[in-house]
Formats: structure tokens, C-alpha cells, sequence
């Protein structure tokens, strides 16, 4: 790098040529100063800014240096003031050894460097015995810009002096196989350019351009800067070459390019630069320039500046630009020591006024060029240097002095270093690369890089009444561990200020998004894109989107997190499972309520011709019914999952089979073949048959709940978890249900029959139309239980257990006590015995017409019949309908013969049967 120079440089390197025409003939003579010691201190400072080209000839003379810089004499002071200070120390003067120095002027120029560097090495030699001289050169401090370092370094190299630069930060010059006796005091740039990503990657910048000076020094920042920042997925948006000559001709077009590109680039409110004061003064004027002619606003040129150590310091803006034009400047700079040394000579050099430059040929020039008065030319010269000066250069210049004189010190002490040739340079390169020296109360050593790695103060610009403030340092980096500490109260409030700056090609993406790009952009430059469901991301400009564990959880569309899915299932405050378990209630007492009146009223011809006790075992078995529909509802559990099925089974079985029982009797009663009548009588024994049903749908569910039962599980729905049972074997479910199925069928086959039988023995309409509904509703129910899912799906067969329980209370049951309840007069003996005598006559005519040849016997026996009807005999004497039949068997033995009546076949065979 380059040391910042005097804001005024800028007009007058322009102006160099003109200038250096009336430079007087003594500028011609070899400049420099020195003065004596046993170990003579090289040093190359720019005390000019230029050399004047203008001379035509071609022979080979040095040329003149023009224009005087204050820092380079600032610099070339603070070396005089250190090597002083360590000769009265007593490191040197137990030894009886002292340091010279001798200073000359590099000019900013490489081939007035380069003839400095010869005569450097050529008095060194003097110490190998091969020339006579009082001089012996064993270092060179110097130079201030990599450019010149890198050529004099080679120089240099061929005879293994050491040097050592107080500001030259190019990463070749770390290179020991190219620059073996190249040392620095400073850090190179590849920790500087690294301090720059940290900071930019630390304010979550991602877009931004760079701007360098032209020549090994820029390019090199170039370099490490780019391959630094992408790895930090920090995109350039631009980068900016400027000449490395900065005369109007040259540097003004290269301005006015750059200062287009800047302002195109709005987005890039981040810019990156290495390069000289003249360099920004020329783009700030052309940026200006190129506002003015958009007709904007000149907030609208305000950038975020990265200034580099090359003029982080230099605050003198030209022309009529101010801070809050440039926008904020944050810059880096090397460590900055105590300045109370060189401060304190400063002082004594202004104490002794215009007699202390009799023999510094610098500082004459210095003085005589001041337009002041005697008594306060050295005042001016004084706050002049201070005002150039940069303090972390005074304390690298300072601590490379004292890096020389300790490992000067380390050889004298076993060796005699009075006698010429004692001690040669390489020597004390290798003290200084092989040992640790001190420095007010630290310690410090080359690396093997030949650097001395202290880090950056990180100082951010402030204008105060007008005027710029550079060194308020708010944070220091440390490029060991790459991080930044802040060093005082105001530094958060300025951080903070810069967190406010926007510099991305795209807004950032929101958790929930991800970044699209494409082949053709950036990778900073990109769109935001919604993750998709069950997808999530929960940081920013993330580029993938992460995945849900999709058994547990979910999450919509443009999520930031996943949700833990929602355990559900029918449960008991659900409205519809209310209104199920009321309906099951309802029915329960229901069911009770009619088993306590037909309990009540078991004797009467109503309930007997309803089954008698066999009605009593179906109410019972619609309780239990009942109650399996309860198991449907609530969390489940294994027992719950098992019982509830086998529950509904074997109660809906015992129900069903009792119907099967009646309706049997009923198709016993319409038998007309008496001996398939007398074959039915035989086996039909009502509870054996019930208990066979009923055992059989028993072997049917252990069977099934032993090879496989059914079980509680979950089912993963995209965002609840279902709780569920799961029915095992579908196969024993589907049998369990087939088998009630079938004894259904056959009950409505037998009922259908049946169906024309009088009214109060009449079940068969009922059992009919009651199977028919437990038929369809199962029927209807099997496509939906085997489409649907979801937390209704219990309730669907809940709901059809439900409609086939109240189907056989609403067909067998409730006209029975409307009957016993509200018709009482057709609940007797008598009644019934009418209702048999008219459909006996009714079926006896029915049979003459089809081509019965009793046709004559009919009147007789309708005669006798009504000799023997209920009009005749006691109403309440025969209330058993068993025993009215009997007696009508006996009425009509007298008719039997060789060709029976039919209407006393008839009347036998269903009184008994029924």
C-alpha cells in the first residue's frame, strides 16, 4: 500500500511538469540525510511527489524531484526521532554501540528509489571489507508503496539486506522465495481485504463493487479481495481500474467511466477501494457531475466508502464536496501506538526553531518554502507535519527501528561489532527473523511471512463544524481470530448507522422463502420463491427449503417452521358424536322402557304372539347394541378397538336370530304340505336354533380376534395425526358382518311369506321391512366405510348400527305397545279369535275357488264355525291363543273323513303354529 498523501497533492502532481520546468539547478545535486553511528540505518521516504520529466536528454542522470510533501518528511522525522530514542537507551549503550541513518528521497518514483537502493548497497558492502567507508548499511527502511518495494526488494535480495517497509502491504511481497530479506511491520493485504469481507459480510451486504488503483499494489488488493468475498457469497457488481498516473490527461476520462458505472449501479451502495487521494477527488467531481446532469438529488451519490490503509487517513477534500455528499467512510488502518515520543521531538523542534534544520536538507527545503515569519515559521512547519502526519505510521516506522537495534544488540553482545566487517547484514536479517523483540511492554516477531500480523483500527468518519475527523477508531480486527471488538460507547451507535445501508442486487428472502437464481445472474442476484407445503425455511436467503418430518408434522405453503400435527379423533365433544351418543341413549332407555311394558303386559295375546320371552332377549340384545355404538366415540385403545366390533356382532346376532326364530314359526304356520309341516315341527326348537346362530358368529370373532384382531393405530394425514382402529383382518370383519347379513336375508325370505297372516299375529310385515332396512343401510354403508377417511369415519358405522337398532324397535316393538298402550280392546282373546275366524274364511274361500270340489260342505261348516265363534263362549275365559287353537282342533274332529275340511285344516295347523 501507499501512505496517504496531502489532500492538496491532487492539483499539484497535475501541475508537476510546469512546476518542475523552474526547479532551480541545485534540485539536481544528490539529496539526504544522515548522521553517524556504528550500524548505519538506510531509509527511503517520498519527500517529493514527483519527479519533473520534462528533460530531453537521453543520458543517464537522475531526476529532479518536485513538489514537497509534508508527511514524507513527517515519516523521515519519526525515524530520526526513534533511532535517537533507542541510542539513549541503555539496550545500546551497555553495549557501547550507537545507530546512524541515512535518509534519501525516493521521490514517489521507482527509478529514483532504485539509484537510492544502489548506493544503500553499495556502502553495506564496506562492512564485507571489500571498500573502504565510515559507513555500514545493515538495514533499509522503506519504501511507502508496494510498487517501489517489490522492485527494490529484488535489489536488495542480491545481497541479503534486510528491509523492512512501515507501509507496503502487497501479499506478493510475503513471498520468501521471490523477496527473502523483505520484512514489514504492517499486516498484508490479504488480512486487510479479509477484514473488509467481515465487515461487509457482518452488515449482511452481498452486492458490491471495487475500485483500485492500477499496479501491482491494486491489483493484488483485486485479487484477494474477489476470491474472499466469494466464498463469503459476497457478489462484485462492478470493478474499477484506474490509471496508475494521475495527471488530468490520463485519470479524467478513466473518472468520468467510473463515476458512470457507480451511479448506474444504485443497488451497489457498497464500494471497495484501494487506490490514491487523487484517484477519489477525481471520481467524487465526476460523480457530482453526473448527478447534476440526471437532475437528481446529490443524496442520491452517497455511498458506503471501504478506504484502505492508502488514505483512510486523508481528510483534505478539493473542490466543494462534503462529507454528507460522499455519504460514510469507513476505513482501515493499521495499529496506531503511543505518539507521546514523537510528539515530545516535534515540540523540541519547534522550541528550536529554524537552527535545527542546519543539517537536515529536507527540513531546510521544508522551512524555506513557508510564506511565513521567522518568529512563527516553526509553528507552521510544526502543525503542518502533525496535520499530514498518520499516527499508526509513526508507530510502524518506530517499532522497525527498534526491531533493527535489538537484533543489532542480540550479535554485539558475544561478538566485538566496533571492528568493520564484524557484523554483516545477513546476520542481522536473520536475528530479525529468528527472534522476539520488545517494544514498550510487548513483544512482537516477523511471521514467517516476513510480516508483523497486529490487525486493523477500524475508524469511521465524522464531520465536525466542517471539518472531517478521520481517526475516531470505533473497533479494532483481529486477524487471528477474524473477528471485530468495539472500542467505545459510540461505536454500536455507528455500527448501528451502517446497518440502515442496503447494498443487495435483491431484498432478502424471508423465512418460508428460498432464492431462485438463474445461469445468467449472480448468485446475489435472485427471486424469492414460497417454499412449498410441508417445506420450511427459517432463516434468511436460504437456497434450499428444508423438509418437514411429514409423519409428525406439516407446515402451508411459505412457511417459516414446521407445525406439530394435530392428534384427532372422534371425540366426545364433537356436535356430531353428541347428537350419536344422545340417539344411543335415547335408544337404551327406550329399549328398557319397552321391555318393562311388555314385562308388564307378558300375558296378554299382543306380547305372546310377539315372541313371549324371546322379545325380552332381543330388547336385551339392542341394549347391548346400544352400547357397542358407544365404543365408536373417544380416543381409542386396543380393548376398545377389539370390544366394540365383537360387542355389536354377537348382541346384533342374538337380535337377529330371535327374528330368524319367528319367522320361522310364521312360515311353519303357512306350511300347506303336512308333512314337510310335520318335519319343520320337529326341529324347530326356538332357543337351540338361537344358541346355534348366536354360537357360530362366537367362533366366527375368536377366531378373528385371534389370528388378527383389530388394533389402535395412526394414520398421517397431511396435517393431523387420525387416531384410529384398525380392524385387523378384513376378511373377519367382512365375515363377522356377511354372517348377520345372512341371517337377515333369511329372516326376510321367511317373513315375506308370511307377510298375509292377520294383523295381530302379523310380524311378518314388520321383520320384512325391518331386515330390508338393516339390508340396505349395511349395504350403503360398505362402499362409504371402504371410500372414507378421516375422524368421521367411526361415526359412519356408528350411524348404521344406530338406523338398524331403531329399525327393529320402530318395526317390531312400537306398534305393539300402541297397541297394548292405546288400543287395549284389540289386546284380548277375543279379539284375536275373531281376526283368525275371518282370515280363515277368507283363505278357505280362497282355496274352493281354485278347484276344491267341497264347494257344498261350505255352508255346513261356516254354520258350525259360527255356532263356535267368540260370540258364543266367554270373552276372557281362553286369553292363550294356544289353547283357542286346541279347542278348535276338537271342534273339528267331526269332520274329518275321507276328504278333510279345509277350514278345519286350516284353523288346526295355525293356531297350533302360531
Amino acid at each position: 500500500m501507499a501512505r496517504a498523501p496531502s489532500g492538496l497533492y491532487f492539483y499539484v502532481i497535475l501541475f508537476c511538469s510546469i512546476l518542475g520546468k523552474g526547479a532551480s539547478e541545485n534540485d539536481t545535486k544528490e539529496r539526504g540525510v544522515t548522521a553517524r553511528g556504528d550500524f548505519i540505518i538506510g531509509g527511503l521516504f517520498p519527500i517529493h511527489f514527483c519527479v519533473n520529466r520534462t528533460d530531453t536528454s537521453f543520458a543517464p542522470r537522475p531526476n529532479r524531484c518536485i513538489w514537497f510533501s509534508a508527511s514524507g518528511l513527517g515519516k523521515s522525522l519519526a525515524m530520526i526521532n526513534a533511532i535517537e530514542s533507542v541510542n539513549k537507551s541503555p539496550l545500546l549503550t551497555d553495549l557501547n554501540i550507537t545507530l546512524g541513518y541515512w535518509i534519501q528521497d525516493s521521490c514517489r518514483d521507482i527509478s529514483t528509489g532504485l539509484r537510492a537502493t544502489v548506493a544503500f548497497t553499495e556502502h553495506a558492502k564496506c562492512a564485507t571489507g571489500q571498500v573502504t567507508c565510515d559507513q555500514r548499511i545493515v538495514t533499509v527502511l522503506g519504501a511507502a508503496f508496494s510498487e517501489m518495494s517489490i522492485v527494490l526488494a529484488r535489489q536488495l535480495a542480491l545481497d541479503m539486506i534486510p528491509q523492512i517497509s512501515y507501509a507496503s502491504t502487497a501479499v506478493i511481497l510475503s513471498d520468501k522465495e521471490r523477496f527473502p530479506s523483505f520484512l514489514r511491520t504492517v499486516p498484508n493485504d490479504m488480512h486487510q481485504t479479509a477484514a473488509m469481507v467481515d465487515l461487509i459480510k457482518l452488515h449482511d451486504w452481498n452486492w458490491v463493487g471495487i475500485v483500485i488503483s492500477d499496479g501491482d499494489y491494486g491489483r493484488s488488493a483485486l485479487e484477494q479481495f474477489t476470491d474472499q468475498a466469494s466464498k463469503k457469497g459476497i457478489c462484485i457488481a462492478f470493478k474499477l481500474i484506474l490509471p496508475h498516473s494521475v495527471s488530468s490527461e490520463v485519470l479524467q476520462p478513466a473518472a468520468k467511466e467510473a463515476a458512470k458505472t457507480i451511479y448506474q449501479n444504485h443497488k451497489a451502495k457498497v464500494i471497495v477501494s484501494f487506490f490514491k487521494i487523487p484517484h477519489l477527488e477525481a471520481i467524487y467531481q465526476e460523480l457530482r457531475k453526473e448527478v447534476l446532469r440526471k437532475g437528481n438529488s446529490i443524496e442520491s451519490m452517497r455511498r458506503v466508502w471501504l478506504a484502505s490503509d492508502s488514505w483512510s487517513t486523508s481528510s483534505n477534500m478539493q473542490g466543494n464536496l462534503t462529507l454528507e455528499d460522499m455519504g460514510q467512510v469507513v476505513g482501515f488502518n493499521f495499529k496506531t501506538g503511543n505518539l507521546t515520543s514523537f510528539n515530545g521531538y516535534m515540540d523540541r523542534l519547534q522550541a528550536t526553531g529554524y537552527n535545527s534544520s542546519w543539517n537536515n536538507t529536507f527540513l531546510e527545503e521544508f522551512f524555506m518554502l513557508q510564506n511565513e515569519s521567522k518568529s512563527q515559521l516553526a509553528s507552521k512547519v510544526v502543525k503542518t507535519i502533525k496535520e499530514e502526519m498518520n499516527p499508526a505510521t509513526v508507530f510502524s516506522i518506530e517499532l522497525a527501528v527498534t526491531a533493527t537495534a535489538q537484533a543489532v544488540a542480540s550479535l554485539c553482545r558475544s561478538r566485538d561489532c566496533k571492528t568493520p566487517g564484524k557484523l554483516q547484514p545477513w546476520e542481522v536479517l536473520e536475528a530479525l527473523r529468528l527472534n522476539r523483540f520488545d517494544f514498550r511492554g510487548k513483544s512482537y516477531n516477523f511471521s514467517t511471512q516476513g510480516d508483523i500480523n497486529e490487525g486493523y483500527d477500524i475508524s469511521i468518519w465524522r464531520s465536525i463544524e466542517g471539518e472531517i475527523d478521520v481517526h475516531d477508531i470505533v473497533a479494532e480486527y483481529d486477524p487471528q481470530s477474524n473477528s471485530f471488538t468495539q472500542t467505545n460507547s459510540n461505536s454500536t451507535r455507528y455500527f448501528q448507522d451502517l446497518q440502515h445501508i442496503i447494498s443487495n442486487c435483491s431484498s432478502s428472502c424471508m423465512p418460508g422463502q428460498l432464492k431462485k437464481t438463474s445461469e445468467s445472474q449472480h448468485t446475489c442476484c435472485y427471486e424469492c420463491i414460497n417454499c412449498t407445503e410441508n417445506y420450511y425455511t427459517n432463516k434468511t436467503d436460504m437456497d434450499v427449503c428444508l423438509s418437514c418430518n411429514k409423519e409428525r408434522e406439516w407446515s402451508p405453503e411459505g412457511s417459516s417452521i414446521c407445525f406439530p400435527k394435530t392428534l384427532v379423533y372422534f371425540k366426545w365433544q364433537d356436535r356430531f358424536a353428541l347428537v350419536l351418543l344422545t340417539l344411543s341413549a335415547l335408544g337404551i332407555l327406550l329399549v328398557l322402557m319397552v321391555s318393562a311394558l311388555f314385562f308388564h303386559y307378558r300375558e296378554t295375546p299382543v306380547v305372546r304372539a310377539a315372541g313371549g320371552a324371546l322379545s325380552q332377549v332381543i330388547l336385551f340384545s339392542l341394549v347391548f347394541s346400544f352400547l357397542s355404538a358407544v365404543l365408536f366415540v373417544g380416543k381409542p385403545n386396543s380393548l376398545q378397538c377389539k370390544a366394540r366390533q365383537v360387542l355389536f356382532g354377537i348382541s346384533f346376532t342374538v337380535c337377529v336370530s330371535c327374528i330368524l326364530v319367528k319367522s320361522l314359526k310364521i312360515l311353519l304356520a303357512f306350511q300347506l304340505n303336512i308333512d314337510m309341516q310335520g318335519a319343520l315341527q320337529k326341529v324347530y326348537q326356538s332357543y337351540l336354533i338361537v344358541l346355534a346362530c348366536v354360537g357360530l358368529q362366537v367362533i366366527i370373532c375368536i377366531c378373528w380376534l385371534v389370528l388378527k384382531s383389530p388394533y389402535k393405530y395412526l394414520i398421517f394425514l397431511p396435517r393431523t395425526l387420525l387416531e384410529d382402529c384398525h380392524e385387523g383382518s378384513y376378511v373377519g370383519f367382512s365375515v363377522m358382518l356377511g354372517y348377520i347379513a345372512l341371517l337377515a336375508f333369511v329372516c326376510f325370505i321367511c317373513a315375506f311369506v308370511g307377510r298375509k297372516l292377520p294383523q295381530q299375529y302379523n310380524d311378518a310385515k314388520y321383520i320384512t321391512f325391518s331386515m330390508l332396512l338393516y339390508i340396505t343401510s349395511w349395504l350403503i354403508f360398505i362402499p362409504i366405510y371402504i371410500t372414507t377417511s378421516g375422524v368421521y369415519l367411526p361415526a359412519v358405522e356408528m350411524v348404521v348400527i344406530l338406523f338398524s337398532n331403531y329399525g327393529i324397535i320402530c318395526c317390531h316393538f312400537l306398534p305393539k305397545c300402541y297397541i297394548i298402550l292405546f288400543k287395549k280392546a284389540k289386546n284380548t282373546v277375543t279379539a284375536f279369535r275373531e281376526k283368525l275366524y275371518e282370515y280363515n274364511v277368507k283363505s278357505t274361500d280362497s282355496f274352493s275357488v281354485k278347484g276344491s270340489s267341497i264347494t257344498e260342505k261350505q255352508t255346513s261348516i261356516q254354520k258350525n264355525d259360527r255356532s263356535h265363534s267368540p260370540s258364543s263362549s266367554p270373552k276372557d275365559d281362553e286369553p292363550d291363543v294356544e289353547k283357542y287353537c286346541s279347542n278348535r282342533d276338537s271342534f273339528n274332529v267331526s269332520y274329518r273323513g275321507k276328504n278333510k275340511s279345509i277350514q278345519q285344516f286350516n284353523t288346526h295347523r295355525r293356531t297350533s303354529s302360531l
